[in-house]
């Protein structure tokens, strides 16, 4: 019967899909996060809590993650965990998802600063598309980010 529903059914997802070793990094720090930004690449972030939606969410990052890979990074923060990074975004409905790139060094304006410290300038966007590989493939398309994928 799932053979015949899988043959007749235009919307079947084809799960589980072998999508070979996870690309989803997951967040550990702040520190790891700036590293992951100055290799260049846009990173597309997952901010979540526990609930049933996350379950496909994390279905579709691994799937659009494995898609991508290496030219976007995809990252996920559980926020209960990483409540102190969850809050700096300001949003009060989760799980959402943000990219983050483009980090360029900006000049140290105004009152003269620590030189150890470097400040940089990331552009953020808010992701707005519908949560599947194709939804990300359409935000990069819009926004003129270089995907792997050239279909």
């Amino acid at each position: 019967m799932m053979i015949n529903l899988r043959s007749t059914c235009k919307y079947y997802t084809r799960y589980p899909k072998d999508l070979g070793p996870s690309r989803v990094i997951h967040f550990t720090s702040e520190r790891e996060f700036i590293h992951l930004l100055h290799q260049g690449h846009p990173v597309i972030v997952a901010f979540t809590i526990k609930s049933n939606y996350t379950k496909h969410l994390d279905k579709v990052l691994e799937e659009a993650a494995a898609e991508f890979y290496p030219q976007i990074k995809f990252m996920r923060v559980e926020c209960p965990k990483y409540i102190g990074f969850c809050m700096t975004r300001q949003k009060k409905d989760y799980p959402f998802i943000e990219m983050f790139h483009s980090p360029e060094q900006t000049n140290n304006q105004g009152r003269a600063g620590d030189p150890n410290v470097t400040k940089y300038a990331v552009k953020v966007l808010p992701y707005n598309y519908d949560v599947s590989a194709y939804g990300f493939r359409e935000f990069f398309k819009r926004h003129n980010i270089q995907s792997s994928s050239n279909k």
